[in-house]
């Protein structure tokens, strides 16, 4: 194996760690890859299970939307000057609907006057056809069955953003991949390793794992006052991994951001969602980080070296999507001496007149929430407190969109119906997706890539 250095690194930052994400993350990223002359990749990711299934959904009202509504927001401020020094940018911002999101971006840049950028889309994740539903039909639980379909996506891998940057792409925009495949493609493309180059393919597939929730690693979620104290949240920078050859990383943050990088919040993120720290899998590989060493190497300097890689599974990971009916909630504020008695009885009262036909969740807000249950067993496990705000949040779910509206009509309702001194009432309600997961034979989803023109 050979010996890194650094004309052999490649920079890969990650300027979103899901759809919503802040918009100034990336100027700092693009600077400094300006600065430091360095072969570099700037990634977005974008997509979760449930931002996904809000794709889909928007798709379907809607042919040319279900890509990241914040897609012009993100990527605007810093087109121009990724194509001028040729920085790629690999992003599954395509989410349900790649194609969309491409023409995006060449309007955007015709906008900016930019020469259009050469732009690629990964295909071969979306299911939705009648083929697709036909494949899965056999792989799903029999509950299915009488249930509406509507998507499915499955979780493609690195290869194909690998072969489209080979061929010239500068932007790569995905559906569902794999998380940390934004970074194995374009590690693939630039090191040239091989199908079965384990251990080089985990330890990228490691590295896009720290990257991937952008400021998790840089320490936004680690962040807890007076226990782990972290500089300048506030314009923590969002993360960079300097990678090598022999996949060797170093995590780190552009110069002047906010933020902290240290064994710890790169220990914390290494094992974030990761069921089996020997048998981490991906479409590309399994990964195995038990025999991982992570090292300070310097300030906002981590290095992570070790992992090991085993052959990738030969399934993929499929989601299907089916009609979920629609959630609705509401809430309404008591503040005050009493204040928790009168959002009880607000409670009972909304809880009579729905009947007992429906299910319904109740939360006093301020006083117990996240650790309620639906069924309101730790509610009588509280005596009543005094002098406080209370917000009582009441929710159903249900296929019948008119007793979710009955929902949100009683809650308003207790402006004027009582109890006394309540106030602030907001609703809401959406329409809803469940999701099965099943697992596909590979051979059967190939995927591939195109040029946009």
């Amino acid at each position: 194996m050979k010996t890194s250095t650094e004309s052999e690194t490649l920079l890969v930052g990650c300027a979103a760690g899901g759809s919503g994400d802040r918009l100034d993350a990336a100027r700092p990223i693009v600077d400094e890859f300006i600065a430091r002359r360095l072969p570099s990749v700037l990634i977005f990711e974008n997509l979760a299970e449930r931002t996904l299934a809000f794709a889909q959904l928007a798709k379907r009202a809607n042919p040319s939307a279900g890509y990241e509504p914040l897609l012009d927001q993100e990527v605007r401020p810093i087109l121009e000057d990724c194509l001028r020094h040729g920085i790629s940018i690999v992003s599954n911002f395509g989410a349900a609907n790649p194609q969309a999101a491409a023409q995006h971006l060449l309007r955007m840049a015709r906008e900016l006057g930019c020469p259009p950028p050469r732009i690629a889309i990964i295909e071969g994740d979306d299911l939705s056809d009648g083929r697709g539903r036909e494949l899965l039909r056999p792989l799903l639980p029999s509950e299915c069955a009488g249930r509406t379909f509507v998507s499915a996506n499955v979780y493609q891998g690195a290869w194909e953003i690998a072969d489209a940057l080979r061929a010239g792409a500068q932007i790569v925009v995905t559906g569902r991949v794999a998380d940390p495949s934004l970074v194995v493609g374009p590690a693939i493309a630039h090191f040239g390793w091989s199908r079965d180059d384990w251990h080089r393919l985990a330890g990228a597939t490691m590295a896009g794992h720290l990257l991937e929730c952008g400021a998790q690693v840089t320490g936004g979620y680690f962040a807890d006052p007076g226990l782990k104290d972290v500089p300048d949240l506030a314009n923590v920078g969002y993360p960079i991994v300097e990678l090598s050859e022999d996949s060797t990383c170093v995590v780190t943050k552009p110069r002047g951001t906010g933020g902290l990088v240290s064994i710890r919040t790169v220990k914390e993120q290494l094992l974030y969602e990761v069921h089996d720290p020997g048998r981490y899998l991906t479409p590309d590989v399994i990964a195995d980080v038990t025999s991982a060493v992570v090292e300070q190497a310097g300030p906002d300097r981590v290095r992570v070296s070790g992992v090991r890689g085993h052959p990738r599974p030969s399934t993929l990971k499929a989601l299907a999507y089916f009609e979920g009916g629609w959630l609705g909630e509401a809430e309404i504020s008591y503040a005050g001496p009493n204040a928790e008695a009168r959002a009880r009885l607000a409670m009972e009262i909304v809880r009579k007149r729905m009947g007992g036909d429906i299910e319904l969740r109740f939360d006093l807000i301020g006083r117990l929430s996240v650790h309620a249950d639906d069924k309101g067993n730790l509610m009588k496990e509280l005596a009543p407190a005094h002098g406080q705000d209370i917000r009582l949040r009441a929710a159903t779910r249900h296929d019948d969109e008119a007793r979710v509206d009955q929902l949100l009509r009683e809650v308003y309702t207790l402006w004027l119906c009582g109890p006394a001194a309540g106030g602030g009432v907001r609703t809401a309600k959406r329409q809803r997706l469940s999701n099965v997961t099943c697992f596909v034979e590979r051979e059967t989803v190939p995927a591939a890539f195109r040029f946009v023109e």
